[in-house]
């Protein structure tokens, strides 16, 4: 069980933007964290933890904010809820060149 629910459940969802790679110099992601924080610092601790433990060799992060609302399309629909549960929620896709 999650010792912060209860500080977790008086937050917005917090969103991170920025970019990901899975190995050292190889090819970027861009990628959206979603999750519940108590402030940013805890914010960017979590999603960089979370990044690690998915494989993620890199990470650089561009901006952070709170979500206005839920997402209407997926995979950023799933990636709230699971923020709103507790869960770091990762969304990675092609980055354009």
């Amino acid at each position: 069980m999650n010792d912060n629910s209860q500080d977790d459940a008086e937050h917005p969802v917090t969103i991170i933007t920025g970019r990901v790679w899975k190995r050292k110099g190889g090819t970027p992601e861009g990628v959206h964290v979603m999750l519940v924080a108590p402030d940013d610092d805890s914010a960017v601790r979590k999603a960089l933890d979370a990044l690690a433990t998915e494989g993620y060799a890199e990470a650089e992060l561009d901006q952070i904010g709170e979500m206005e609302g839920e997402p209407e399309d997926e995979p950023h629909l799933s990636a709230y809820q699971g923020a709103l549960e507790g869960e770091v929620s990762i969304v990675t896709f092609d980055e354009p060149f």
